[in-house]
């Protein structure tokens, strides 16, 4: 392409300029580029978003627009990942500015290694694997603690040392496995069922070192994700270190930052153990002492009250109540035993004067024929009858001789 031809007297009108520009520029076409996604903005509801991409040797970055669709067949992407990007360069007719329009983006390098893996988190999350509800708790001291590690690491080091230090009686059992490389996922994956079989054991932890993405890959495959979720024994990952997060780290029932803290994961130490049985002993002391003297406080209060100052007491008052109304029932008993026998006098006189006997000791006597007829008139009678006198002390039998009638007698 030629120059444009152009003088102080002849300049060329800058819309020419940015026309041949942009011709020239996009002559280029679309090209693949490596870089690092230095920063992602998504703009919520619009169709374009803008990504920076920096060189990964030289200071350079520049602007690159991308649509949702490329952003989300791109799959996960963050920034500080190592990307490669089809870009096609062009210049903006109003601004003059250079930008490019990026039309397919995929992460690349370790990039491209994070992205499948964070992929196959999301699955094995959505199948339960990372549930806490299905993790197991540790037990409090293990009979037997299972050791996967390399053979003389330093991570092996670190977890019998540590453990015992804390624990001096504990007991390992240890397989040796590659920690990295293609045979790491079988031998791991054998040695964890091995140890999962054996009943002594009863807690396990895979330790290995820190390392790089790669060297720690064998820790994310999904093969030995289900062999650690599917462990009837409890499992503590101790892979790498703090800022490394394998799949096993989440599928595990523990994730232990570093070897060494692992190990203080899955023994107690001794000396806090012996610290905390002194604090509850001297703890169950105090509450000893306070309840004694909580009870001896309530018994000399007991004591003080006048009812066991003076036992009796009550007793003493009681008696002298059923005294008093016992007193009174045999008061009230010889009052009414009292009235009861002057009424019985009184009605033996009344019965005595109406008795005929009363009649017949003053002389009187009850006359009755022979036959026991009453002779109540001289008309009764006639001579020569013989009639009986009832008398208070016996009976007179008698003839009649004479009968005599009163006259003009009233009765």
């Amino acid at each position: 392409m030629s120059p444009l031809a152009s003088s102080p007297e002849q300049p060329q009108p800058l819309r020419t300029v940015l026309a041949a520009t942009k011709s020239w520029v996009e002559r280029l076409g679309s090209v693949w580029v490596c870089g690092q996604l230095l920063e992602l903005k998504r703009r919520s509801g619009a169709a374009t978003h803008f990504l920076t991409l920096r060189d990964a040797l030289a200071e350079v970055s520049v602007t690159v627009t991308a649509s949702t669709g490329v952003l989300d067949a791109a799959g996960p992407v963050a920034e500080g990942m190592e990307v490669v990007a089809l870009v096609r360069p062009t210049v903006w007719s109003r601004s003059g500015s250079l930008t490019f329009e990026c039309t397919d983006l995929r992460a690349s390098g370790e990039g491209r290694l994070l992205a499948q893996i964070e992929q196959r988190k999301r699955m094995l999350q959505a199948e339960g694997l990372f549930d806490r509800a299905r993790k197991q708790p540790l037990p409090f001291l293990p009979r037997s603690v299972g050791l996967i590690t390399g053979e003389g690491s330093a991570a092996e080091r670190d977890v019998l040392q540590v453990a015992r230090g804390r624990w001096p009686g504990v007991r390992f059992s240890v397989k040796h496995a590659l920690m990295q490389g293609t045979s790491c996922v079988e031998q791991v994956r054998d040695a964890l069922a091995a140890l999962d079989r054996d009943p002594e054991v009863q807690v396990i932890v895979i330790a290995r070192g820190g390392g790089s993405l790669q060297d720690l890959l064998p820790f994310s495959d999904e093969s030995l994700a289900r062999a650690v979720f599917a462990c009837r024994t409890p499992v503590v990952s101790a892979i790498g270190h703090e800022p490394d997060t394998p799949i096993i780290d989440l599928v595990a029932d523990v994730r232990a930052a570093t070897p060494t803290d692992a190990a203080k994961r899955v023994v107690p130490d001794v000396a806090d153990e012996r610290h905390r049985v002194e604090q509850a002993a001297h703890r169950v002391r105090a509450a000893t002492v306070r309840m004694l003297e909580r009870e001896r406080h309530y018994l000399q209060t007991l004591r003080t009250r006048p009812v066991l100052a003076d036992p009796l007491g009550p007793v003493t008052v009681q008696l002298n109540q059923l005294r008093e109304l016992r007193a009174r029932g045999e008061r009230a008993v010889r009052g009414r035993l009292r009235e009861e026998a002057a009424w019985v006098e009184h009605a033996v006189g009344r019965v005595r004067a109406l008795s005929p006997r009363a009649t017949l000791l003053r002389g009187y006597a009850i006359i009755s024929t022979d036959a026991g007829e009453p002779v109540d008139s001289t008309a009764a009678v006639t001579p020569g009858d013989t009639i009986v006198a009832m008398l208070a002390d016996g009976t007179v039998r008698a003839d009649v001789t004479t009968v005599e009638t009163r006259r003009g007698s009233d009765g």
